[in-house]
């Protein structure tokens, strides 16, 4: 699997660029990237800005991985479901195609591990045998799948707004102490099952009425291309910005990392991770 230190080039949906609500944040991102000397494109035919999810996942330099794009909580909004069939073909993009149905923001990987929640489940009752699904997911990824519980309030139930990979065998994730107790009590079964090491990050609980969906104080959910990382930060009361730079700057003493307040996109449910599609070239 490709680690997100190995990737190069960063895609967008070419709808970050052309929505007024978002095209700010798109455009002071695209200008942190290119000061990095990231390469960044575009990506045609798509319904919405949320290009993790629908674009193949890269399993090696030559592999791309094309799962079913089907999620439950778009099946009452289908005109924002992308075809990933069609903006595959309309960006010179040849996959492998799977029948599993995944969004790509459930999946997050180290070379030899991915993690997914079990949210992938729900999403393929077809699969009444689960160890089935599983050595599917083996086989194609060629690693180690892990399944996480999902916090049954996340609409997605993906796993990129909860754990990312340090290393091999290092995790960082939102805090466990301020989380639900059977998601704590689930993820620490899985850690000491999977002998994994686990960095607590602080979130923030912010109420935005309007958008009772909204991702606004998930720092987890943040941009990670060669030695770069693009954390967001979110500048409304109570934050926790100022904590959490302090400690991506000593978890990864090695990157570069660059911050942006990313809300007007946040507002819709995701955010930095989820807006991008980071690949090797």
């Amino acid at each position: 699997m490709i680690t997100g230190k190995q990737t190069n080039t960063v895609y967008f949906s070419e709808k970050l660029f052309s929505d007024q609500r978002f095209c700010n944040s798109a455009i002071l991102l695209a200008d942190i990237l290119s000061s990095n000397g990231i390469s960044q494109k575009q990506i045609t035919a798509t319904q919405d800005i949320w290009c993790r999810d629908y674009m193949p996942v890269q399993a090696d330099s030559e592999l791309f991985i094309q799962f079913r794009y089907e999620p439950s909580y778009l099946q009452d909004e289908l005109e924002l479901q992308s075809d990933p069939k069609k903006v595959c073909k309309a960006n010179g993009i040849t996959p492998q195609f799977s029948k599993i149905n995944i969004d790509g923001g459930n999946v997050v990987n180290w070379t030899d591990k991915v993690i997914l929640t079990d949210r992938i489940f729900d999403e393929n009752p077809a699969y009444t045998n689960r160890s089935k699904l599983i050595s599917e997911l083996e086989m194609l990824f060629q690693s180690q799948v892990i399944i996480i519980p999902q916090i049954k309030s996340d609409m997605t139930g993906h796993a990129d707004g909860m754990v990312r990979f340090v290393d091999r065998d290092t995790i960082l994730g939102n805090s466990r102490k301020n989380e639900y107790k059977y998601w704590r009590e689930g993820m620490n079964k899985v850690l000491k099952e999977h002998g994994l090491n686990y960095i607590d990050i602080p979130f923030l609980e912010h109420k935005e009425p309007k958008h009772p969906y909204h991702a606004i104080g998930c720092y987890i959910n943040y941009l990670e291309v060669q030695d770069l990382i693009v954390l967001p930060v979110f500048e409304v009361e109570n934050n926790k910005d100022e904590e959490v730079l302090n400690l991506f700057f000593q978890i990864f003493p090695d990157r570069k990392i660059e911050t942006i307040n990313y809300n007007e996109i946040g507002l819709f449910g995701g955010l930095l991770n989820c807006t991008t599609w980071t690949i090797k070239e």
